[in-house]
């Protein structure tokens, strides 16, 4: 039998070392709550924001609703996560700024390493928000969407300032009640970001918010909350990174996004966590009649995630689209995939899927197709590809689809397979090395996600591919 001392050895972590993404900074604050999760913790944390009452009264409901609520059973094990050991809140040494040269040298340097005012500098982003730890430091937009009326701030500016608009939609698209870790969030959440697009407005230069994780068991549980009126659009990116420590981290972020009527919302991510972190983040985008929602998903990193986009296609004609890859290395479990529920007539759906395991790493892939009874005539395609590059790793594909009319076109296909040898000995014969051969292919799979990137995101997130396969193979 394992004894307690054994499987504490496991949760050890070992990884290649990753750049910049791995830098720590000294662990700095102004002001932190204890581990755990209490009513006096969740009180303080309201405090430090100088919450209204009404959002209190949802934290702390959120709490009780937190330790009524099991883990899930069919996913990854989450025994080892134990909001007892978890700092919920930590207050950087810093201020909310709108100039990068104000803020914290050390924590300037990071994000000037990941490239964030780089990317502003150059026009690739018409705004930009960056959050440490529980709080967002700098945040700015440029001045023409000011001029349009298009909001875009940290979410606890958006609570104190356009209290109208967030209690229409706060907590609207996820509840407390959805699960164990949404309940969680609404309990503790700090920090995100709050945008709004007003009717006909065009954001066609992406915003981006980049969330950083530095202090080590701890939590991080944005919340981000995104309004697209009527006709308008607008391509939001999101990134994550934290430094690998050797204790539980947890992320349990929410995103609530709203399409209104012939409207379209792109929502980018590429997050990669160290294999510390339990990756429980929960999705949602409610899209009304001809709107559109198109999710671009990258997940790399995490010893576990669990991460289902769900799209709520509430009014006819509407329209989602998922483009999503995961790539699982050794000791990290990653359940992932996207959810669509077609909940009106001639709505439709397309998901395009893959993952790559190695080492031992485990991929799944959990989806959800719901049509209702009154979803006549739409339409879902799925494409799930695997590919494993050793015999001891798994990729699993596990669809569920629920129809409730016959007037519906759907289509499922899943492929798993490994790397061709006769396409490495092909291109070993040409000159190139077995190594180079093989990190080819992988590159290639994983192409069709890179295309739907920014330019910038498209290369680090070929970067976070070769960052994965050095070492292991060839």
């Amino acid at each position: 039998m394992e004894t307690k001392r054994e499987n504490k050895k496991r949760t050890q972590i070992e990884e290649q070392d990753r750049g910049i993404y791995d830098i720590k900074n000294e662990f700095k604050y102004k002001s932190k709550t204890e581990k755990g999760l209490t009513e006096e913790i969740v009180t303080q944390i309201s405090k430090e924001k100088n919450e209204p009452q009404w959002m209190l009264d949802i934290r702390l409901a959120s709490l009780k609703k937190f330790y009524e609520l099991k883990n899930p059973t069919w996913g990854p094990n989450l025994d080892e996560v134990n909001i007892d050991d978890i700092t919920t809140y930590i207050r950087p040494d810093a201020d909310l700024v709108e100039d990068w040269e104000e803020v914290p040298e050390d924590i300037k340097n990071t994000f000037d390493l990941l490239g964030i005012p780089e990317a502003e500098r150059e026009n690739n982003l018409s705004g930009v928000g960056a959050q440490y730890d529980s709080e967002v430091v700098y945040h700015k937009m440029q001045q023409h969407l000011l001029d349009q009326g298009v909001i875009y701030t940290d979410f606890e500016s958006a609570v104190r300032e356009y209290p109208e608009i967030v209690q229409k939609y706060f907590m609207k698209c996820i509840s407390n009640a959805d699960h164990k870790y949404a309940a969680l969030h609404y309990a503790v959440w700090s920090g995100g970001s709050f945008v709004y697009v007003p009717k006909g407005v065009n954001v066609d230069v992406p915003l981006q918010s980049y969330f950083r994780l530095n202090a080590p068991g701890a939590g991080q549980f944005e919340h981000t909350l995104i309004i697209i009126e009527e006709g308008a659009y607008c391509h939001f990116i999101e990134g994550c990174s934290a430094p690998k420590y050797n204790v539980v981290n947890i992320h349990a972020g929410a995103v609530e996004l709203f399409v209104q009527e012939g409207a379209t919302l792109r929502y980018s991510t590429i997050e990669n966590w160290s294999r510390n972190m339990y990756n429980l983040n929960t999705k949602r985008a409610i899209v009304e009649k001809d709107g559109a929602i198109e999710w671009v998903s990258g997940s790399f990193g995490s010893k576990v995630s669990c991460l289902y986009p769900m799209s709520v296609l509430r009014g006819e004609n509407a329209r989602s689209e998922f483009t999503g890859i995961t790539f699982a290395g050794r000791d990290q479990y990653l359940d992932t995939g996207t959810k669509v529920v077609h909940a009106a007539p001639n709505t439709s759906s397309t998901v395009n899927s893959k993952s790559i395991s190695k080492d031992g790493g485990v991929a799944i892939y959990r989806g959800l197709v719901k049509v209702t009874k009154n979803a006549k005539g739409s339409k879902s395609t799925v494409s799930c590809e695997s590919l494993m590059l050793d015999q001891e790793s798994r990729s699993d594909t596990i669809p569920v689809i629920d129809i409730a009319t016959q007037d519906v076109d759907l289509g499922h296909e899943a492929k798993i397979g490994r790397i061709d040898d006769e396409v490495i000995f092909y291109l070993m014969s040409r000159g190139i090395s077995e190594a180079e051969a093989k990190s080819m292919v992988v590159r290639g799979f994983a192409e069709p996600i890179a295309k739907e990137l920014p330019l910038e995101y498209a290369v680090e997130m070929n970067n976070l591919i070769n960052l994965e396969l050095e070492g292991t193979i060839g």
